[in-house]
């Protein structure tokens, strides 16, 4: 389970690169019930989605030549020496670690198995205001073409705990961060053959049905339909009208 009581390397923060910040506004705005604040003229388009005035996501501009899509960040209490943990564990450096005001210090890498995210180390923004609610970040999952090969370089740089359960014919990989409650805080999962590796939010929903009916009234795509895991919730996988994938799930009452 997420919580907003961070430590290191657990997920504190994630937003979305977009082409068109305006259009990602009317998609995820009456999707997730979310307002969007602009973080001002400094801040280069970029600014945050809100959930009753607490932050729960964030969407900037995208790079020139990137695709659309979500990006995970997780907790560090140093940007540059994780930066130099992923260099030696055999991941790359999509950019060196910067200083974003006094809000905190991020840097992007891709693991070896290809699949991007980046780390935040607060300063006067410590990370997401809410998660796990409706309408916020509630899960997280790696698919990767093989996900036991690059749960070593999550432990080396996160110092992950990681432990194995069934999934049919899978093995799903929970990991945890090393510090506080242990809490299981995402999953690894094997890409599918054709897919491109990638980091996927589940943000929580209260009906992941309709949901899913609101998103394809709003333009996205259901890459998942709604289907029911046992003990866990209903999820659905979905992509917005500009080829960013997430998730969204009900989650059984515990």
């Amino acid at each position: 389970m997420l919580t907003t009581d961070y430590v290191s390397g657990a997920p504190n923060w994630i937003d979305l690169g977009s082409p068109d910040i305006e259009a990602a506004t009317a998609f995820y705005g009456p999707l997730f019930g979310w307002s969007f604040q602009s973080a001002g003229p400094e801040a280069g388009g970029y600014g945050f989605f809100q959930f009753d005035g607490k932050t729960v996501a964030a969407v900037g501009p995208l790079d020139e030549g990137a695709t659309s899509a979500w990006t995970l960040y997780f907790q560090t209490a140093d940007a540059d020496a994780t930066t130099k943990a992923v260099e030696q564990a055999g991941g790359t450096v999509r950019f060196t670690p910067f200083d974003v005001f006094t809000n905190g210090r991020m840097a992007g890498f891709t693991d070896p198995g290809g699949a991007e995210f980046a780390v935040w180390q607060p300063g006067t923004t410590t990370g997401l205001d809410l998660v796990t609610a409706p309408g916020s970040l509630a899960w997280t999952e790696l698919y990767v073409p093989n996900p036991d090969a690059v749960r070593s370089f999550y432990q080396s740089v996160f110092d992950w705990k990681t432990r194995d359960m069934p999934f049919g014919d899978a093995t799903y990989i929970m990991f945890s961060a090393a510090e506080g409650e242990n809490a299981d805080q995402g999953g690894l999962m094997p890409l599918q053959e054709g897919d491109r590796p990638h980091w996927l939010p589940y943000f929580e929903v209260p009906d992941a049905d309709a949901t899913v009916a609101l998103a394809q009234e709003l333009g996205g795509v259901v890459l998942v339909p709604a289907t029911d895991i046992p003990d866990v919730g209903r999820f659905a996988i979905l992509s917005d009208p500009h080829g960013a994938r997430f998730a969204v799930i009900t989650s059984t009452p515990a």
